[in-house]
């Protein structure tokens, strides 16, 4: 009966055809922790077997399929990969705990909380809540006290803004003329006495009838 590995739903595997590593992460933060590169003494001679395979053909092309075999069994599933994924856990753990809170593999340098027992995630740190509750305080009086302050002295809201000139199709930032041209940005008038539109912009009364626009 094989014995479990942990580390399974947070292990990458960086293996290739001269040796294995595996990359453990941490479910808090994300940072990786990569095991020491194992090489394998055996691939030189499978090397050597698929090159004499491939010049001479015969038993020798047997051989260097069956060292592709192998290859394929490598990048899947073989007794000498879950040796080496044992062997990697076993250097890696010291780094990690499990958190008996929520189950997941934590790093111990960084999401770990050692005088709880559990993850930073389960059971924070005292100090980064309170640090992280005066942040969250502070963001919300500032922006109440932004609420508080009247911004719009000086303003005219009563004019609809225009983003360009209808003149000559600059950008503007708000104003009543163009600070490119100088034509008035205000929306012409129409007069609800004769109907008349014309220059009648920023005009109070129309000047064909008299009549309050």
């Amino acid at each position: 009966m094989s014995t479990p590995v942990p580390f399974t739903d947070n292990v990458s595997d960086l293996s290739n055809y001269e040796g294995y590593q595996f990359e453990f992460r941490c479910e808090r933060c994300g940072n990786g922790y990569r095991s020491a590169y194992q090489r394998d003494k055996l691939e030189m001679g499978r090397g050597v077997l698929r090159a004499v395979g491939s010049l001479f053909g015969g038993r020798a092309q047997d051989l260097s399929n069956a060292a592709g075999q192998w290859a394929y069994n490598r990048g899947t599933n073989s007794p000498a990969k879950d040796k080496a994924l044992a062997e990697a856990v076993q250097e890696i753990s010291p780094s990690f705990r499990q958190c008996r809170g929520c189950g997941d593999w934590m790093c111990a340098d960084q999401c770990w909380n050692d005088e709880i027992g559990q993850c930073l995630r389960c059971s924070p740190s005292v100090a980064e809540e309170i640090s992280r509750a005066q942040a969250e305080a502070q963001r919300r009086q500032i922006w109440d006290k932004a609420e508080q302050t009247d911004w719009t002295t000086g303003l005219d809201v009563a004019t609809r803004a225009k983003l360009t000139c209808p003149s000559c199709g600059s950008k503007v930032d708000g104003g009543k003329f163009c600070s490119s041209c100088g034509s008035a940005l205000a929306l012409p008038t129409r007069c609800g006495g004769c109907g008349s539109s014309a220059n009648k912009t920023g005009a109070v009364f129309c000047s064909d009838c008299g009549t309050k626009l």
